[in-house]
């Protein structure tokens, strides 16, 4: 017996169908992407976030596009309308757009996003920091090279060290020195972790620090390693922080020697300069010794000692 036209018409819509869910099955039954965590100052999207950010600090939106759009890719190419299907990729790039959008207002609206690394006043003004304490034995020494330099300088504190030793935060304070959130724990990979956690990392770190001197101001934020991200500096500034970097770092948490040190800091330095040292995290004898050196060699060259500027939006 002979196939009709309509028997052909009816077997090829049955077979469509059938594909169609198929489709749709395989979709809903594969596991589901991660989402990533929202921009700073937002709630993770997934109870299982996994967002992650490049060196650059830009936020891989991608997989999440991805699994926003696949179910309704299947139902598109089902229907055979690929065209519907790019169309619902591109209507996460409008969402994305305006979700960085707001992130960069929100920023603007506080403290600068902007990493500063210039010294306040004029030219011939430096900014002296100190990374990783406080610490027993070293931070003490620090402080007492700066005063007998009549130097003010900004410690930035890991807040596990500040929990641990709060009457060097409170010596520091006294000292007229400024305050700086170097995280709670100094995790060195944290531009690579859920924005979640550099949010925990910060504000930890803030309160531990504001808990030993209560009341003092905590001006600035650094992150560990210089890895700063777009939603790090955002929460930074969010409570009131100023992103803080610097333009001379003469390695002296690896231990040098003293002369590589005193090279380093006694080049040729820019304008308003943003001297990197430490008080923590190690042996900090050379950097000691270096600033004994290096504090009178400024005086004698005119330089006046200031804080990093805290730029204004």
């Amino acid at each position: 017996m002979g196939i009709t036209t309509s028997s052909v018409r009816r077997r090829r819509a049955r077979s469509a169908v059938t594909a169609a869910v198929l489709g749709l099955l395989a979709a809903a039954a594969a596991p589901a992407l991660a989402a990533t965590d929202g921009p700073a100052g937002t709630p993770a999207q997934g109870a299982h976030g996994t967002a992650r950010t490049t060196p650059e600090g830009t936020a891989r939106t991608a997989p999440q596009g991805a699994a926003r759009t696949a179910p309704q890719g299947a139902h598109d190419a089902a229907h055979g309308s690929a065209p519907a299907a790019a169309r619902g990729a591109a209507r996460t790039a409008p969402q994305s757009a305006q979700s960085a959008a707001h992130g960069a207002a929100r920023g603007a609206a506080g403290t600068p996003l902007a990493i500063t690394r210039l010294a306040q006043g004029p030219g011939h003004a430096v900014a002296i920091t100190i990374d990783d304490g406080p610490d027993p034995r070293w931070t003490p020494q620090v402080l007492q090279v700066l005063r007998q330099n009549h130097v003010k300088a900004t410690f930035c504190m890991i807040g596990t060290n500040a929990k641990k030793y709060p009457e060097l935060v409170r010596a520091v304070a006294a000292d007229g020195h400024r305050l700086c959130d170097h995280t709670a724990d100094h995790d060195e990979t944290m531009d690579h972790k859920p924005v979640a956690y550099q949010r925990r990392q910060i504000l930890d770190g803030k309160a531990m620090i504001q808990k030993a001197v209560p009341g003092v101001a905590v001006d600035y934020y650094r992150a560990p390693g210089g890895a700063f991200t777009p939603d790090s500096r955002a929460v930074a500034t969010e409570s009131g922080m100023q992103p803080l970097g610097w333009s001379v770092d003469p390695k002296d948490w690896s231990r040098p020697g003293l002369p590589a040190i005193v090279s380093a800091v006694e080049g040729k330095l820019p304008q308003q300069p943003t001297v990197l040292f430490h008080d923590g995290g190690g042996d900090r004898s050379e950097t000691v010794a270096a600033l004994k050196q290096y504090l009178p060699w400024l005086t004698a060259r005119g330089y006046a000692f200031t804080f990093p500027v805290r730029a204004t939006p």
